[in-house]
């Protein structure tokens, strides 16, 4: 007796956002084709995994992601499980030795064919290439290959032909991730990406901004633009006239922004060789433009760089971030490290201590090395430059807790000075903070039962605590900032706020409204 056809299906999005805008728009065929998205795995017919294999770390998640789906399977739950992303394009051989009893695998080039996949193989037929391969899978080599695969040529589709329009979102309405580019020419010593994703492929601008318009017209009020390596944005493609490159890019959605009222444009994943004068001028000047942004260092110990084929070195990098704290007022600066490279000496990782000390950026993340096989780094690890797990973690706690001290200073004399700045409602919340905040006037009601004894949060009568965001704090990476206020606030309301007290790494505000004391006199008659 044949089986139903597939009718539900439930997606799992491991990763990056780069993975997520994937997941959004595999979910989007999947939807436009007629089967209904559910968030509960046991009430699907199908399982979609779009997992992660940059580390060896998030291999693991991946493989057991997929193995508790297989496990749905079994039980009768789900009917299939279909593996997709970065995972699959990166061993595509071994996959089916991890877990054996998948039923399809879709690359980081094949998104277009997840219905297929999902369907089975009653929709689709058995592509003779792939024989070793679960009915229906796709992976193909590279993007030139997934291109013309497709009967696309280099004219009509320049560079990137994957389109991201017509998503089905999992972020909250009021922000979204607008994807610039895919794919990287860096070619980091440490890095898999290339091998993964690619060369570097600039997404057109005109297909950047039909998508920027889409997701305004759905209620986004932040962008944040990603890709692998945003600072070379247009480098790869040109126009009807000159390359515009990034720069071109943001005066054209900034006036995009404004066309549809305003909004925020942050930028992710800048690569620190490649920063111009031009682009510093463009956060300073354009006013949709949030004065953030986001780029990853890895170490500042010019032997270290040389290494890490960063192509860059300390001096340059100390000019560029003076430059950016000098011409953008207010910029907020996050980045990232790796700790434990092999062969870091002890010297080389007290010089990063130091310069996070003395530099105090506004948000940090510290990454252990890990060797991946394939990469010029991990050559060097197996060949004995290994720094020790114990030496790694004993390393990163130091860089964390001066990065700390820093911030948890910077937030309490915020705090002291009564700093007003505007915070993007993302959501209400019930939880309890770890210091007591203060000044808040009439505060009567605590933000969760009392469990523990330690001092909390008070709320006011009649108020609510909110979560949110100023422009230094990207989502889902960066601190947060809770909102105490009186009125009924709405996702994705921009709001002026007055900073009252810090819970570590977080700020507590209240809304400036609230904050205002009225005065009445009596009329004598």
């Amino acid at each position: 007796m044949p089986q139903p056809p597939i009718q539900t299906v439930a997606l799992v999005s491991l990763g990056c956002p780069k993975n997520l805008v994937d997941s959004e728009k595999m979910l989007g065929l999947l939807a436009e084709d007629g089967l209904m998205p559910v968030s509960d795995q046991a009430q699907a017919d199908a399982i979609v995994i779009n997992t992660c294999g940059f580390l060896e770390a998030s291999r693991e998640e991946s493989v057991d992601e997929i193995r508790r789906a297989v496990e749905l399977k079994q039980s009768g739950a789900c009917r299939r499980v279909v593996v997709a992303g970065c995972l699959v394009q990166r061993h595509r051989a071994r996959i089916l030795e991890w877990c054996p009893d998948i039923d399809a695998m879709i690359g980081v080039f094949d998104r277009d064919r997840i219905v297929q996949a999902v369907r089975g193989p009653a929709a689709a037929r058995r592509n003779d290439r792939h024989v070793d391969l679960p009915i229906y899978s796709s992976i193909a080599g590279n993007a030139t290959t997934a291109r013309r695969d497709r009967g696309l040529d280099a004219k009509s589709a320049p560079g990137y032909f994957e389109s991201d329009a017509a998503r089905l979102r999992l972020t909250p309405r009021h922000y979204a991730y607008l994807r610039i580019s895919e794919g990287c020419n860096q070619n980091c010593a440490f890095c898999t990406i290339p091998s993964i994703r690619g060369k570097m492929r600039s997404k057109p601008l005109d297909a950047i901004l039909a998508e920027a318009r889409e997701l305004l017209a759905d209620g986004a009020f932040e962008l944040n633009l990603i890709g692998q390596d945003t600072t070379s944005y247009g480098g790869d493609i040109s126009y009807d006239g000159p390359r515009q490159g990034l720069v071109g890019m943001l005066h054209a959605l900034d006036r995009c922004l404004t066309e549809h009222g305003g909004g925020w444009a942050r930028l992710m994943y800048a690569y620190p060789s490649c920063f111009t004068d031009a682009m510093i001028d463009a956060i300073a000047q354009l006013p949709n433009v949030v004065k953030y942004i986001d780029m990853p260092l890895q170490h500042i110990n010019d032997q270290v760089l040389e290494a890490m084929r960063r192509r860059t070195s300390r001096k340059l990098i100390e000019k560029l971030l003076a430059k950016l704290r000098k011409r953008v007022p207010g910029m907020a600066i996050r980045t990232t490290f790796i700790s434990g490279y092999p062969g870091e000496t002890q010297a080389q990782h007290d010089e990063l201590v130091s310069f996070i000390r003395d530099f105090a950026f506004d948000a940090m993340g510290v990454f252990p090395y890990s060797p991946e096989p394939g990469t010029p780094a991990g050559t060097m690890y197996d060949g004995g430059d290994a720094v020790a797990d114990a030496v790694i973690k004993e390393r990163i706690e130091e860089l964390m807790l001066t990065q700390q001290e820093v911030v948890f200073a910077r937030n309490q004399a915020l705090a002291q000075q009564s700093h007003q700045i505007e915070v993007l409602v993302d959501s209400a919340q019930s939880v309890r903070l770890s210091n007591k905040a203060a000044g808040h006037g009439d505060l009567e009601e605590p933000a969760v039962p009392h469990d523990t004894g330690e001092p909390r949060l008070r709320i006011p009568a009649r108020g609510k605590l909110y979560l949110g965001r100023t422009y230094q704090q990207a989502p889902q990476i960066d601190s947060v900032t809770y909102i105490v206020s009186r009125q009924k606030l709405a996702p994705g309301e921009l709001l002026r706020c007055r900073v009252t007290d810090s819970d570590g790494y977080d700020l507590i505000a209240q809304p400036a409204v609230d904050l205002e004391k009225t005065l009445s006199l009596s009329v004598m008659r």
